[in-house]
């Protein structure tokens, strides 16, 4: 990396970052990518996307390595190195550290952190968490083969992942607080014609036990606030949550505002209220996170950040 600043300097190399970097070195701007894990961000954790335009179906995390592939075409450089902290330099720019103790100077900065999973916050939930508590279907799917899993969440991810699920289990009960699904009802009528899938409607999961491995589940009825529990094998079932997303603020709390539901606040150029500063993807306060509203954001970041650079310093 270079010890110039660079015209924008991305963090996270989701489809919203990588979508920004394309776009930020199609315009000439000297762009630099920094993201902790893989290429891709959620969805390197995704088996299958079926919804993107152009791509009938692919795997998530091969979607996420073609982005940074055509990203580095067009000269981005992507350091997989986590960023500890971020101010701006009171001269218009930012300066970026990064969790090797290096800074790096930039003259904008798209910030794309993305989100990570909301807990459901039973009891237990933090003592199993990996040991029979799970938030990703992708990665700890095989684990469950031939055992039953208890899917937590009525959303359209609830549903998809029960869906895959369903490849791996014996069994699988969806635990929904609701009456109803909060899924597109294409989605919705595919989990309740499955003759391996069954749903619990209107309950919710209060507390797990065991001792090495999970032995017994706490169901509550929403509506009457009735518990019962239920007592299996240990380490014979699982539990999936899929509840939600925490947008990842913390290192631009202090230069951005934050919405009712934890995301930042932008305008319709991605812009926040720091000048310069500018916040694509989940980590926005949004309603709609999916991969082509990422991209779309990360696009528009990318053209605000050109037309920041180019007005105040130059590209």
């Amino acid at each position: 990396m270079s010890n110039q600043p660079y015209d924008v300097i991305i963090v996270g190399a989701g489809p919203a970052g990588l979508s920004a970097a394309i776009y930020a070195a199609r315009s000439s701007m000297r762009t630099l990518v920094m993201e902790q894990a893989l290429p891709g961000g959620q969805i390197a954790q995704t088996d299958v996307i079926d919804n993107y335009p152009g791509v009938p179906a692919i795997n998530g995390a091969e979607l996420g390595m073609k982005m940074q592939e055509q990203a580095e075409g067009f000269g981005v450089e992507i350091a997989y190195r986590g960023v500890t902290g971020l101010r701006a330099d009171g001269a218009g720019g930012f300066v970026v550290s990064a969790d090797n103790g290096e800074e790096l100077a930039a003259r904008s900065v798209i910030y794309t952190a993305g989100a990570t999973p909301r807990m459901a916050g039973f009891d237990g939930e933090e003592r199993f968490r990996g040991r029979g508590v799970s938030y990703c279907a992708t990665c700890d799917g095989m684990f469950y083969r031939g055992k039953r899993v208890f899917v937590i969440g009525g959303g359209n991810s609830a549903c998809e992942e029960a869906l895959f699920l369903t490849n791996f289990a014996e069994h699988v009960t969806m635990v929904v607080r609701r009456d109803v699904f909060r899924a597109p009802k294409g989605v919705a009528d595919r989990v309740m014609a499955h003759d391996k899938i069954d749903v619990r409607f209107t309950t919710k999961i209060v507390a797990v036990d065991g001792n090495d491995a999970l032995a017994s589940v706490t169901f509550e009825d929403t509506r009457t606030h009735e518990q019962t529990t239920e007592n299996f094998d240990e380490g014979s079932f699982g539990i999936f949550v899929f509840t939600g997303h925490e947008p990842q603020v913390e290192l631009v709390r202090d230069l951005v505002e934050i919405g009712p539901h934890g995301g930042v606040l932008t305008n319709e150029m991605m812009a926040t209220k720091t000048p310069g500063l500018f916040v694509a993807g989940d980590v926005r306060e949004k309603r709609v996170r999916q991969v082509i509203t990422a991209a779309n954001d990360g696009a528009i970041a990318a053209v605000a950040a050109y037309d920041y650079v180019e007005a105040t310093q130059g590209i």
